[in-house]
């Protein structure tokens, strides 16, 4: 889970608003390193053809062009490294010219995360939370390999993902979880067939080597990196097979490098639950508490909607448990949006209808308002099933589901069944957890959140302790939501800033709040 998934968020909001207003309501393994020569220790190929950018594609998320001052191009890398002489593929690629070019320092380039999420439509979004970045650097992002418009996976299209919302993820009864597994046979199978050729090739360690490739196009003789969730591990993978190559580099909402699945679900779904308990305590003590919801009365929500959907703006599509779940955990990826998640909870309880809600879920199932996916789910699946070898059993969740219930009543079962994704996927994974070793790397800001719901504030100081003594440096940012550099949090800022843009590498243990 991630930003990407804020973007989505940012235009679920955006249409929320007219919704909300017209209702009267108140958002392992790596095979070893590579040698580390320096810009020609990869090769940079053609040069990049920079041009003025088109609109996001539905595969990355739609949208409109990014207009003046933005440049788009494609850069190709092999399909398979192992034979770097053969088949290539093309990675789409978006830039922002630094503004003070006298005091330029390069490239700085940004993972969002996901993994899935398209860097070519998120970046120009932040635009103004970058703007004292690009004084300095000229600001870049990329559709990581099987994502957007670079090779990016095909599975179920539109009209069938949305079929599948019928099938209940959260099986409570043999005929449900044969209809589950059946549906993820389904998808994993559609996959094989419309994207067969890319899906050994999507893992992080591709896109690592993908990313020196970039760095070497772009003329830069050290990576300058930021990443955000899923970006921090592929930062962290980076680090490990170029750790000469790191330049200034910010690793900001943490996975956790140690956690295999079953750890890093279950740690989600406490990571969730505390983010929820913490919207609710501020909701209770804030004006209108007594519109309040509870604790209680989000559960007793979710259990009717496993047998009654409720009716939604479009008759087509009620709201599921399913759903609801997903609403309620989007809104808790930024506190901006908690308002979102009262009025979608109140119109869910008192007017027993389900917009609000399934408004929220679309943004996390990467699905626009008009109906038309992005890839995101299905290079999130893919990505993930590339890099981790553990396959999963309907009986492994069943012996686990008692764990992740009392992590978790609204949380814990969507986690504990989303650890069937990966099975009877067509590629094996290549490592049980990624190796981030960084010897011999310049320092890396590793900032951890402690109200982060997706990764955790505990990911942030395995992070720090697996990249190295000198290498790590751990930052802490007290507050809630995914990520700490776009909360506005001045402190936060201007560390950042003072780091990427001066070299001011700050000291372990420094809290922001």
């Amino acid at each position: 889970m991630s930003p990407p998934r804020s973007r989505a968020l940012a235009l679920a909001c955006a249409a929320l608003a007219l919704v909300l207003t017209a209702a009267g309501c108140g958002s392992g393994s790596d095979g070893g390193r590579d040698g580390d020569s320096g810009k020609g220790g990869s090769r940079s190929g053609s040069p990049i053809g920079w041009k003025p950018c088109a609109a996001p594609t539905a595969a990355q998320g739609g949208g409109k062009a990014p207009g003046t001052g933005w440049e788009c191009a494609t850069l190709p890398v092999p399909l398979d490294y192992a034979k770097p002489d053969g088949e290539t593929i093309g990675l789409a690629l978006i830039r922002a010219r630094a503004t003070d070019t006298e005091h330029r320092i390069g490239s700085l380039v940004f993972n969002f995360g996901g993994p899935g999420g398209s860097g070519v439509a998120t970046l120009p979004e932040f635009d103004k939370s970058y703007a004292g970045l690009r004084a300095r650097y000229d600001l870049v992002s990329f559709d990581p390999r099987g994502v957007g418009e670079s090779a990016g996976v095909r599975c179920l299209d539109d009209r069938e993902l949305d079929a599948s919302e019928k099938t209940d993820a959260t099986p409570d009864d043999d005929a449900e979880l044969t209809a589950a597994l059946t549906q993820n046979k389904r998808y994993v199978d559609a996959c094989g067939r419309r994207s067969g050729k890319v899906l050994p090739h999507v893992g992080t360690t591709d896109a690592a080597r993908d990313l020196d490739r970039l760095r070497a196009a772009l003329g830069d003789d050290k990576l300058n990196y930021f990443g955000i969730s899923y970006g921090t591990e592929l930062g962290g993978v980076y680090a490990h097979l170029f750790p000469k190559r790191v330049g200034r580099a910010v690793l900001d909402a943490v996975v956790d490098p140690d956690q295999d699945p079953v750890q890093g679900s279950l740690a989600q779904a406490k990571g969730f639950q505390l983010a929820l308990t913490n919207y609710l305590k501020s909701c209770a003590s804030g004006p209108g508490a007594s519109n309040c919801p509870t604790q209680d009365s989000i559960t007793a929500l979710l259990k009717k909607l496993d047998a009654n959907p409720l009716p939604t703006a479009r008759k087509d599509r009620p709201l599921t448990q399913d759903q609801a779940a997903n609403g309620i955990a989007a809104a808790l990826y930024s506190q901006e949006a908690w308002k979102y998640l009262t009025a979608g909870l109140r119109e869910a309880t008192s007017k027993g209808t389900g917009t609000t809600l399934q408004l929220l879920a679309d943004s996390l199932a990467g699905r626009a308002p008009d109906g038309r996916y992005s890839n995101l789910q299905a290079a999130n699946r893919a990505i993930s099933c590339a890099d981790a070898q553990q396959r999963y059993t309907p009986d492994d969740v069943k012996s686990r589901l008692p764990q992740f219930r009392s992590a978790s009543p609204v949380f814990g079962e969507p986690a504990a069944w989303a650890l069937l994704q990966c099975t009877d996927w067509p590629v094996k994974g290549a490592w049980k957890s990624p190796d981030v070793r960084a010897d011999g790397s310049a320092p890396i800001v590793v900032i951890g959140n402690t109200g982060d719901p997706a990764t955790p504030y505990e990911g942030a100081r395995t992070m720090t302790e697996r990249l190295g003594k000198g290498v790590g440096i751990g930052v802490t940012y007290r507050g809630e939501g995914h990520g700490a550099y776009n909360s506005g949090n001045g402190c936060m800022t201007r560390l950042v800033n003072d780091y990427l843009l001066n070299g001011k590498v700050p000291k372990t243990g420094t809290t922001c709040s």
